[in-house]
């Protein structure tokens, strides 16, 4: 274990000098293993992992109601596991040093697990997944949390991932690439861009637990008070209010979607070995060759998503009645499970929007843009998940709001409680991806 988040870095720049990693972009039609049919789907000649079609969207509760892209068709729901140990009667987590061709530096902390149904069935004949016993039945330890919570809906189609928590007291063996770090160092790992990957974020979202406050730090955050076991709450709705206004959205979601092939998206063009929105916006699908010494396979192709431009994912946050509460949207999203979720105030590619007029553009996101130094509250920028998408990051705000600011309230947005929401995340399909890293963030201030 480590006394310090350097030491966390240092063994990560360790770690990356002992294994050798190279990754380079290939044209789409050179995918060692991957095959472009007649109506222009990328699939893997197995017939496993996952395939590259196109989905036509119509009438979406959005700016742009109407359009049709590329997207990820991965049925196979994979596990991403976290497990706890107590040392001196304090909880670690055991996380990976863990390699994703899309990484913008290659190395990012992991989950335990973090694996396909396609990977840890050894559907590419390689080695096994380390540690998969412990959150597979029957497992051993207790678990905490389990759920199947969704991925990205603007680039997955109804993909969704079994996020489990796991708590052991036995001696667990660490391997080299594996390392047992506390609450603490990770909160201050979260401060550090792209190096606490997705898929760790979206897990300690459900590993969050209020905890006491420390009477001595009059100065403590109000973010970490607002989860304070002793602080008291009096949220604007309660939940079951709260359940009525998403339901609701739901309910005015007017969205359909349908497969579409991928040589049949309008307004994708395939050239120069990729697929790119002719205006150059939103993403592109590109192709990489990849080598890397300590994964299950050492040398593989894949298409990925790579998108044009920082994201940004952000909430709003004001005092209401005294109490701290978020400002969260339900958000249709073209891929998504149940077509709506629950997420972040702001969430969007600003480059996407470019010469667009004003009433285009994503509520609330020159309020984010434009706010002051003293209102932001958190500012890290985190990468997406590096298995699918190529050098994606999103800037993860928290931006206060003066409490007697007026803030008029879309019918699709809604002021929840910190507390409400991570009773939420309790849920499939309640919270989307977005939301959850952000809250994990934001749970694991210090």
């Amino acid at each position: 274990m480590f006394s310090a988040v350097a030491d966390v870095c240092e063994w990560l720049t360790e770690r990356h000098k002992a294994n050798e990693y190279l990754v380079k972009k290939v044209p789409l039609d050179q995918l060692d293993g991957w095959r472009i049919g007649e109506n222009g789907d990328i699939a893997h000649h197995t017939g496993r992992f996952y395939t590259i079609t196109g989905l036509s969207i119509t009438g979406a509760n959005r700016p742009i109601r109407d359009w049709e892209q590329p997207i990820i068709d991965q049925p196979e729901q994979g596990i991403l596991g976290i497990l706890v140990k107590r040392f001196d009667g304090v909880p670690h987590y055991l996380l990976q040093a863990k390699m994703e061709p899309g990484n913008v530096n290659m190395l990012q902390l992991s989950p335990t697990v973090q694996a396909t149904k396609s990977n840890y069935t050894r559907a590419h004949g390689g080695k096994s997944v380390p540690y998969l016993e412990y959150f597979r039945s029957p497992r051993r330890g207790r678990v905490l949390f389990d759920a199947l919570q969704s991925e990205q809906g603007a680039w997955f189609l109804a993909k969704r991932n079994r996020n489990m928590v796991v708590e052991v007291v036995e001696e667990v063996p660490v391997l080299p690439d594996f390392c047992w770090l506390s609450y603490d160092q990770i909160s201050e790992l979260l401060h550090i861009d792209n190096m606490v990957n997705m898929d760790t974020r979206t897990v300690l979202s459900g590993a969050i637990v209020p905890r006491r406050m420390d009477k001595d730090d009059p100065g403590a955050d109000p973010f970490r008070a607002a989860l304070a076991s002793d602080t008291p709450e009096r949220p604007r709705y309660t939940e079951t209010e709260l359940l009525i206004w998403f339901t609701e959205a739901k309910a005015r979601s007017t969205m359909e979607r349908q497969r579409i092939p991928l040589a049949k998206v309008s307004g994708w063009v395939h050239e120069n070995g990729m697929i790119g929105h002719e205006d150059d916006r939103h993403f592109t699908v590109v192709g990489l060759s990849v080598e890397a010494s300590n994964r299950e396979v050492s040398e593989w192709s894949q298409p990925m998503i790579a998108p044009r431009g920082l994201g940004v994912v952000a909430f709003l946050a004001k005092r209401i009645q005294g109490t701290l509460h978020l400002l969260v949207q339900a958000r249709t999203e073209a891929g998504a499970f149940d077509s709506v979720e629950m997420a972040p105030t702001v969430q969007c590619i600003p480059d996407s929007y470019r010469e667009l007029p004003e009433e285009s553009l994503p509520p609330f996101l020159n309020e984010v843009l434009s706010a002051p130094a003293s209102q932001v509250r958190f500012d890290c920028v985190h990468s997406e998940e590096g298995g699918r998408f190529y050098h994606a990051q999103n800037r993860y705000l928290l931006v206060e709001l003066p409490e007697d600011s007026d803030v008029d309230v879309p019918e699709n947005f809604v002021w929840m409680t910190l507390r409400q929401l991570l009773g939420f995340v309790r849920y499939s399909n309640h919270l989307n991806v977005e939301a959850r890293n952000l809250l994990a963030c934001l749970g694991f201030l210090r």
